[in-house]
């Protein structure tokens, strides 16, 4: 009962994870993308467990200085690339490589020289219209980084699927299109495939995929779920219930009186709430697992609390286990009772939830 709430972090189940998308990709390396606190996973622990991984992406240097701190030696690449002279001073001294998606990170190369200490992705914007040099832009961009002196280590291309989740979509088919056409002719690698990419029912052919979402053991797709796929789940939110009420019929249960007995009720409250993580949207009546058997919400999450309606099960007291989502709780299922999806779930895990190995 010392840590009421924490989130258990399988890692054999990354690895299997691992070795699902290993499978599905080929002959394609992969880069085990770890950005934002690896997905709410714990971003050393996770590089740690996933030694057999290629390579890693993150999205800012200070992502990429936490891995070689923690003796992660692997390549590690910055999607969001540098933006100051020290930046990429910083990014050669530790051998960080990056993602090249503007000119003005040309102009710090050429200026500040230290470009034979990096492989230099060249981002191609297809149609996602974030990061990445527009088709008509990107001959140009790759004249300058091939003019480079000293040369780069080594030049691939990449880059990012808008719709990928959507199975068989035109726009993925069109950037593809636009991707091939910008990059015929030349022999460099490529790496296109993101989750939803690699598990689509398009061919995406590249020399490295770019895992996230997956590796986690969740689904990018709405009509699966992970276990469907060949994944598993690699966090378990669990926490306790605390308190344990009697409520008559008609009475309310939290903030709003949003929930109202529909008769004599057993209501269970428990260490979770929207400090945690826990999404304040989630629907009245989604499944949380109490003791292994799923009962409803009832009423509003608050900031550290939820009630439950306990009332069908028995022998629920203070300190009976409460699962929120991972084993026997698909992450999806509850993301689509918030109105979100998986990845903002996880990413949402506040620090002061513990990650524990499972």
């Amino acid at each position: 009962m010392s840590r009421l709430i924490r989130a258990v972090i399988d890692a054999p189940a990354l690895r299997h994870n691992l070795e699902i998308i290993r499978a599905r990709a080929g002959s394609a390396q992969v880069m085990a993308v770890v950005k934002a606190n690896a997905y709410g996973h714990g971003l050393v622990p996770t590089a740690l467990a996933l030694t057999a991984a290629d390579a890693f992406a993150v999205a800012r240097l200070e992502e990429g200085l936490a891995l070689r701190t923690a003796g992660i030696t692997q390549p590690v690449v910055l999607l969001e690339g540098v933006f100051s002279g020290e930046q990429l001073r910083e990014a050669a001294r530790h051998g960080l490589d990056f993602v090249v998606h503007d000119a003005l990170q040309i102009e710090l190369l050429e200026r500040f020289g230290a470009a034979q200490h990096f492989v230099l992705w060249i981002k191609i914007d297809t149609g996602m219209n974030r990061l990445g040099f527009a088709p008509a832009q990107f001959a140009a961009a790759l004249a300058r980084l091939r003019a480079l002196t000293p040369a780069p280590r080594h030049l691939r291309l990449m880059t990012h699927l808008a719709c990928a989740n959507e199975r068989d979509d035109g726009m993925t088919r069109a950037q593809l299109e636009r991707f091939r056409k910008a990059t015929y002719g030349l022999d460099l690698h490529t790496s296109i495939a993101n989750s939803a990419g690699l598990f689509g029912t398009l061919p995406i052919g590249c020399d490295w995929v770019r895992p996230g979402l997956a590796l986690y053991g969740a689904s990018p797709f709405a009509d699966c779920l992970a276990a469907d796929l060949g994944l598993k789940p690699v966090m378990t939110l669990t926490s306790s219930v605390i308190a344990v009420r009697r409520v008559a019929r008609g009475e309310t249960v939290g903030y709003g009186g949003a929930w109202v007995a529909p008769r004599d009720s057993v209501i269970a409250i428990v260490a979770a709430g929207y400090g945690d993580g826990v999404h304040r949207s989630l629907a009245g009546g989604t499944a949380v697992l109490v003791a292994g058997q799923r009962a409803p919400l009832a009423g509003r999450v608050s900031m550290d609390l939820m009630a439950v309606d306990v009332s069908a099960l028995s022998g629920v007291s203070v300190g009976t286990p409460v699962v929120l989502w991972g084993v026997g709780l698909p992450v999806e299922v509850v993301a689509r009772a918030a109105g979100t999806i998986a990845y903002e779930l996880l990413c949402s895990v506040s620090q002061r939830v513990p990650l524990e190995p499972g």
